[in-house]
């Protein structure tokens, strides 16, 4: 994969699911459940629900090297959700995280949006994960604790665009 600088985002090709899949499985994180749920909200972007939206990032005749998955928050005014985004094991390091959130965030604003949601988990897997929020401006707003599994406190981050 190249750096950055040739890795452009678009949007969701019903051609990208399996290339996808591939990215989320690249990342030993997630269990079975969580493939499941990630591949679930693709499939309802592929069919057309407005509720989940996906970008992927594309790097160069490598393909498909990671995806975002983000909607509208219901039942706000200006709120989105940042539900999904991974970046292939080969990929990381190289800003495609930094790409994909640019390219949501540019989209949220050109709507009028205003903030963004992102929740994750406090165990060591989610590292990374928490590391890249924090560097892209999203603080920490809210732990709450035990709340996956005893020991494993949900942590939201809260972006004002």
């Amino acid at each position: 994969m190249n750096g950055d600088a040739g890795v452009t985002v678009r949007a969701l090709a019903a051609a990208d699911r399996a290339a996808i899949a591939e990215v989320i499985a690249s990342d030993e994180t997630f269990k079975a459940d969580e493939v499941a749920v990630a591949l679930e909200l693709v499939d309802a972007a592929i069919a057309g629900s407005t509720d989940y939206e996906v970008r992927v990032a594309i790097d160069g005749d490598a393909g498909v090297c990671g995806y975002i998955c983000f909607g509208r928050t219901p039942m706000t005014a200006r709120t989105y959700d940042l539900y999904w985004i991974v970046v292939h094991a080969r990929g990381r390091g190289r800003g495609v995280a930094r790409r994909l959130v640019d390219a949501m965030e540019a989209e949220i604003r050109a709507r009028g949006g205003g903030q963004i949601r992102v929740e994750t988990s406090e165990t060591d897997g989610y590292g990374s994960a928490r590391a890249v929020y924090a560097r892209l401006g999203y603080p920490e707003a809210s732990r709450l604790p035990d709340f996956y599994a005893p020991g494993d406190a949900l942590i939201t981050y809260y972006k004002v665009l």
